[in-house]
């Protein structure tokens, strides 16, 4: 291995002790680290600009296990900033908070942490804390003058409340005037997250705080949701606050009718009584009803499963090479249940859940390579650079030629810090894609962290392909030929220096 090769990796294994004494709270090592990391800026600079690859500093890792001795000496005797944000917008706060660190919480507050402050996608502490339900901690936010109704991509607070069935949570809210009918951009309400949550305590205290039972979000009433969940007490409890039977989807169903095409019998016992007959459905009673729903449900499946054969036969770019399993439709239909409450989780946040929702999706459709990119995203969220690699070399084997495949593969090599590597799957994506932007910035992003992370020498300035609007470098290193990426963006039959 070269010298400055040798000396990079030294320098990299030393940044991961550092981090990981972060995580320990082995703050004696943590120290001493930080001293032979010390680059002649003074030791507060060094180690404010050591960061992982989500940008996170030791000042984060510290927050999130609770060290909150190592984070007194990141911040009296280094004088960091306490509201430093990583790649994700967020703060060391948040990250104690999500945790439920109080005493580490409760110390970064002290010493200038603003509780306020929101990620990329909005959410503050307030949101975390509410999300797992911890009391002590939200006390703690909302008496620093966080906003209760402030919003998140995923809502309100009480929204997270709702949605995790925090109702010790969603009461303490109500109590500081959160607003039970706010809505997100998207038209989701509490009350239609306690529903899909299936959260029976979380609904009775929002009808008692007079939530609106009748909104629509995602072209279905609380009523539908509580109907395909096939939950009788939701739908028992909803009916009493004023829940409309009639109203339709955006299919034009009613919920006895999506109760009906779950099979959910003891929901359809209860709404058909109440719901005024359909002129489509002749036999208008509980088996009737389930019957003919089911059979419309089985043509719309091998009428969607024979339009996507055809699909299939006409393009190469979602045929694997490999043979995949057959799935049945009833298979199908609960990797699809999975998926909705995967997404769901992934929108608040908590990969955890997500990852075993999109798992139990996987189980039941493996041919599905959405589900493995979607799974693949949450382990990067989560730093498990190996798994996240796992997934999406399998939805690669499953789809070729996807550039979403090829995308989710350079990410999670990009992580692993193998840049080469990475911007050699960037560039297939590329190839795929010309247009996609995205991924051109990435396949230059990962060159140029190569060419750093390896102490690269140009050798030749650059290369433009005008088809492409892609630039490209070719490095020499140390000595021997090293070509990080194998770019070859030939269309007019040469290359442009």
């Amino acid at each position: 291995m070269a010298p400055d090769a040798s000396e990079a990796l030294a320098v990299r294994e030393k940044v991961q002790q550092f981090l990981n004494a972060a995580v320990t709270g082995n703050l004696d090592f943590l120290k001493s680290v930080a001293a032979q990391l010390d680059d002649g800026k003074g030791l507060s600079q060094t180690v404010a600009n050591i960061k992982d690859a989500n940008k996170r500093g030791a000042l984060h890792f510290a927050a999130r296990e609770g060290q909150t001795e190592v984070c007194k000496y990141l911040l009296e005797d280094l004088n960091l900033d306490v509201n430093t944000k990583d790649e994700d917008g967020e703060t060391p706060l948040i990250h104690a908070a999500r945790q439920g660190h109080v005493s580490t919480a409760k110390y970064l507050i002290q010493h200038g942490a603003n509780p306020s402050l929101a990620s990329e996608l909005g959410a503050t502490a307030l949101h975390h804390v509410a999300g797992i339900g911890h009391i002590e901690l939200m006390e703690l936010l909302i008496s620093c003058g966080v906003d209760v109704n402030s919003q998140s991509e995923s809502g309100t607070p009480l929204i997270w409340a709702a949605g995790h069935g925090q109702q010790d949570a969603l009461k303490l809210l109500l109590k500081h005037n959160a607003d039970p009918n706010i809505e997100t951009d998207d038209g989701i309400t509490p009350l239609l997250s306690a529903v899909a949550a299936g959260s029976l305590q979380c609904l009775e205290l929002l009808v008692q705080a007079c939530a609106k039972v009748n909104i629509i979000a995602g072209g279905a009433t609380p009523l539908h949701v509580a109907a395909d969940i096939g939950n009788s007490e939701l739908i028992a409890c909803l009916l009493k606050a004023g829940a409309d039977p009639n109203m339709t989807d955006e299919d034009g169903l009613k919920p006895v009718q999506v109760a009906a095409a779950r099979g959910n019998r003891g929901a359809v016992e209860i709404l058909l009584p109440l719901s005024s007959p359909m002129e489509t459905v002749k036999d208008w009673t509980v088996d009737g009803i389930i019957s003919h729903m089911q059979s419309e449900g089985a043509k719309e499946q091998e009428t969607e499963r024979n339009t996507r054969d055809v699909t299939n036969s006409l393009s190469d770019s979602t045929v694997s090479t490999k043979e995949t399993p057959e799935v049945t439709a009833e298979a199908k239909k609960k990797a699809a249940e999975a998926k909705s409450r995967a997404d769901d989780a992934f929108r608040r946040k908590d990969f955890l859940m997500a990852v075993d929702a999109y798992t139990q999706a996987i189980d039941f459709d493996p041919t599905d390579a959405t589900l493995l990119s979607n799974r693949s995203l949450c382990w990067m969220r989560l730093g498990q650079a190996d798994r996240a690699l796992a997934d999406a070399q399998a939805c690669r084997d499953l789809r070729p030629n996807w550039q979403k495949a090829w995308y989710r593969e350079g990410s999670a090599l990009r992580l692993m810090q193998k840049f080469d590597e990475a911007a050699n799957a960037f560039y297939e994506g590329v190839k795929l894609d010309p247009e996609n932007m995205e991924l051109v910035h990435a396949f230059r992003e990962a060159v140029e962290a190569g060419r750093q992370f390896h102490g690269v020498n140009k050798e030749i300035k650059a290369f433009y392909t005008p088809e492409m609007s892609v630039c490209c470098d070719y490095y020499l290193i140390d000595g021997f030929d090293l070509l990080l990426c194998t770019v070859a963006f030939i269309y007019s039959g040469k290359l442009q220096f």
